[in-house]
């Protein structure tokens, strides 16, 4: 049985981890180098910058929160939601990785701290210390949720207390200062100024180093799953701790900024000194309080999100199922706990996690991206589902995504690809386990969105030859049935170019799972081999009649076929028809390509490659229209490094040198390697019977067809169409076409 948490409020729950994890040691112990390496106003430009980007991140989540109902795993739930279960997995699984380290980064922070700030601790042994307080800490998040947020009343409590201390002391006196600074900093104001000027470092470089100390809104984020009313207090909380936080920021660095005063040598203490906001305090001990405070709260919220991330990534199937079990009328992760433990105290043995830091940063970096990416496109799509109470503008979720793009290579490019690789790695696993999610996701409702644009935008522009490629229209019945056809199209397309295959069903045999049912067989046929290619299933009076419908009216705004893949007429009798179709296709512009599928298949030798002839007679367009569909079968798999040979038969033996150069010129400019093959006329045997023999052993042949003529009926043109059929069908394979769209071919090869 699946408990709802402890249901807390918007300050217990939301406000106060997410507060305690901005006011951290970046406050006690780097505002004061800020403020020196770039004065009073850039640092107020970076405290701005930074807590901007957090409060669009800030609305993006609260968008997300008022239009579902969150559960447990705060931003890893919201993302899994919006583009699902893949991409939150892929992100989720780091965070909880990166959240899992953070417990020990702020241990060991903390311990550094205690230990050289109290006489009696100089001597301990950093590791042990550090342990035994991750042990306090996890037993308290272990026992229980409440009981860990009741103590970081007392740690805001102490951070209260040092802010106090600091904003009612006074200015050092310069004297008392100088007697603790370096000897080089002793020299003359002028001095010492040129000396701060040569070691400060550049805005944008400490924005790098600042930025990390204003995130932290995932730590409250992370307990919706203990929320009483998510949707509420997810919003109130997050930007209550954002506003918070930049106000105290602010405070801290105005009163620094007053205390330091002009002199060249408080600056350089600002640089060198970390405690230099202690020795600015009434009162130092609690500022000493605070920063010890602020390492555990840091340390004690990442030990509460951690192990809920990883419960919801369980509950989900995306990690072993044991670990989302929760204990207690608090449904607490204890097994994920366990984990988050075993990850923080193995990291504290092994040490050295200043490395890793940034990493750290780009993981929290990159769930910021997506949230503000979710509730962008979200708001951009405006479908039905999308009613959040907390409504935000699109343009800002965008801003809040590229400033944590911008940020992110700011701070450190090595990491961020590195972060970007493990993301990938994850999402590869995720999708090769091809996990099943019970909920829907808005991917269907994005790509949506980018076809309507598209489609949009390419009925405002006239076709081009530079950009032409088949769309292909395939109507020969179950593809399993007439395979070449098929297969024909997916060496045409290579998962590249739009391909249907298209069926009939009579109207007396049609209903809706006959038609289900063969769909579903004719997509496992195309899944089977690799081909991606929608599947239609036509009802009609006849075949014939399905078929004139789907050439009519398929498609949708400019993404029609433009070539239609047919399979030759199978007999006299439907010769008339098939033929009616033909001029049928003429007539709509669509090019055409008859399949000669009658011929049994010829192994090719092993080590010989295939060889496809293409008859050139410089007609009706059909030609150039052949050497494209050439060019695109000749990169497939089956077909890979094919020579093409251009087939022509001269008119007469006068006639054969003017054609070899006329071939000639045209592929010099072409830039397509092929070989050219001119025959004079054999009075001996008729031309189709020098086709024939001279393509006898290649292994796919391209036929010009003509158009039947104004005066020539159906069944005239379909007996053409069957000698023609006929008198090839000892080659074996060979494709007939007829080019009639309104593209000017031979422009394909200038």
């Amino acid at each position: 049985m699946t408990s709802h948490g402890y249901g807390f409020g918007t300050f217990k729950g939301v406000f106060t981890p997410s507060i305690l994890t901005i006011i951290g040691v970046v406050m006690y112990l780097r505002f004061g180098w800020v403020l020196g390496n770039v004065g009073l106003a850039a640092a107020l430009v970076i405290l701005t910058a930074s807590t901007a980007i957090t409060f669009l991140t800030g609305l993006s989540i609260s968008a997300l929160a008022t239009n579902m109902r969150v559960r447990g795993g705060g931003a890893y739930y919201m993302i899994s939601r919006s583009f699902g279960i893949e991409t939150g997995a892929a992100i989720g699984i780091p965070l909880f990785l990166s959240q899992a380290i953070a417990i020990a980064f702020y241990t060991v922070g903390f311990v550094e701290a205690f230990c050289e700030s109290v006489p009696f601790a100089a001597g301990w042994d950093h590791r042990a210390v550090a342990l035994a307080t991750l042990a306090v800490l996890f037993a308290i998040a272990f026992y229980s949720a409440d009981l860990a947020l009741k103590a970081q009343y007392v740690i805001m409590a102490a951070i209260g207390l040092s802010l106090v201390s600091l904003f009612m002391g006074s200015p050092p006196a310069l004297e008392a200062l100088r007697t603790g600074l370096p000897p080089e900093t002793l020299a003359s104001d002028a001095a010492t100024a040129a000396a701060v000027k040569a070691r400060a470092i550049g805005f944008w470089p400490v924005l790098a180093v600042f930025f990390p100390a204003v995130t932290g809104i995932l730590s409250g984020v992370g307990m919706s799953g203990d929320l009483r009313n998510p949707g509420r207090s997810i919003p109130l909380g997050t930007i209550a701790s954002v506003l918070v936080g930049y106000v105290v920021y602010a405070s801290v660095v105005v009163a620094l900024h007053r205390f330091a005063g002009p002199s060249p040598q408080v600056r350089a203490a600002l640089l060198d000194d970390q405690m230099f906001l202690m020795k600015c305090a009434r009162w130092s001990l609690p500022v000493l309080l605070g920063v010890w405070a602020a390492c555990l709260s840091s340390a004690l919220g990442s030990l509460l999100a951690a192990p809920r991330v990883l419960q919801a990534l369980s509950r989900d199937r995306a990690t072993p199922r044991f670990l989302g079990r929760g204990f207690g009328a608090g449904d607490d992760p204890r097994y994920a706990a366990l984990l988050s433990f075993a990850i923080a105290a193995a990291v504290v043995l092994i040490g050295n996690i200043n490395a890793i830091a940034s990493l750290l940063t780009m993981f929290n970096l990159t769930v910021y991206c997506l949230l503000n990416l979710s509730a962008g496109f979200e708001e951009l799509m405006g479908n039905p589902s999308w009613r959040p109470t907390f409504r935000v503008n699109s343009t800002f979720s965008f801003l809040g995504a590229a400033g944590c793009l911008a940020m992110m290579f700011m701070i450190s490019p090595g990491s961020t690809f590195v972060a970007m690789a493990c993301i990938a790695l994850v999402f590869w696993i995720m999708q090769r386990r091809d996990l099943r999610a019970r909920w829907g996701d808005m991917r269907l409702g994005l790509l949506m969105t980018v076809a309507r644009i598209a489609i949009r935008k390419i009925s405002d522009r006239v076709g081009d030859e530079r950009n032409w490629r088949p769309i292909l229209l395939v109507m020969g019945g179950a593809p399993s049935r007439r395979s070449r056809l098929a297969e024909l199209a997916g060496a045409l397309s290579q998962n590249r170019s739009l391909v249907t295959i298209a069926s009939v069903i009579p109207t007396d045999a049609w209903s809706v799972e006959r038609a289900e049912s063969m769909r579903r067989a004719a997509r496992a046929y195309l899944d089977d081999r690799g081909i991606e290619a929608q599947v239609r299933i036509q009802p009609g009076a006849t075949a014939w009649d399905g078929m004139r419908e789907l050439v009519r009216s398929y498609g949708w705004g400019p993404l029609v076929p433009n070539t239609v893949i047919l399979g030759q007429a199978q007999s006299d009798e439907s010769s008339t028809p098939f033929a009616s179709i033909v001029r049928l296709l003429v007539a709509n512009r669509r090019n055409v390509v008859v399949v000669g599928d009658n011929a049994p298949e010829t192994e090719r030798p092993e080590g010989v490659p295939p060889v496809v002839d293409i008859w050139w007679r410089g007609r009706q367009g059909n030609a150039p229209f052949m050497l494209a569909l050439a060019c695109l079968v000749a990169r497939d798999g089956q077909w890979r490094g094919a020579r093409i040979r251009i087939c022509h038969l001269a008119d007469s033996p006068d006639k054969v040198d003017e054609a070899r150069r006329m071939l000639d010129a045209f592929l010099g400019g072409s830039r397509v390697v092929a070989e050219c093959v001119v025959l004079p006329p054999n009075e001996a045997e008729k031309p189709l019977e020098t086709i024939c023999r001279t393509s006898a052993a290649s292994s796919l042949v391209f036929l010009g067809l003509r158009r039947a003529e104004e005066s020539e009926d159906d069944a005239s043109y379909g007996a053409y169409l069957r000698h023609y059929e006929r008198a090839t069908a000892a080659l074996p394979l060979v494709v007939f076409a007829l080019a009639t769209e309104d593209v000017d071919f031979r422009a394909i090869f200038r």
